[in-house]
């Protein structure tokens, strides 16, 4: 399930981002600094080229790039989106 980002508080969202950039194996030897690394992500969720996956199941978030998202689940984020 995808969740919208305007929908999380902007301190939960920042929180979010800043697991994501700093997980193991998410750098690959990337010095930039962790401001730098969270506006990129912040930047792709603002121009629709990430969203955050939810999973009800294990209650975990990720962030994930829009393209490597089932088509079906955009459909559902587009439908919440418009209502």
């Amino acid at each position: 399930m995808l969740i919208p980002a305007h929908l999380l508080e902007a301190d939960t969202l920042t929180r979010l981002i800043e697991d994501f950039v700093t997980r193991e194996g998410t750098d690959n030897g990337d010095e930039t600094p962790l401001e730098t690394r969270v506006l990129r992500v912040r930047r792709a969720l603002d121009k629709n080229e990430a969203v955050i996956v939810f999973d009800p199941e294990s209650q975990q978030c990720q962030l994930a790039l829009k393209r490597d998202v089932p088509r079906e689940w955009l459909d559902a984020l587009k439908d919440l989106q418009d209502s």
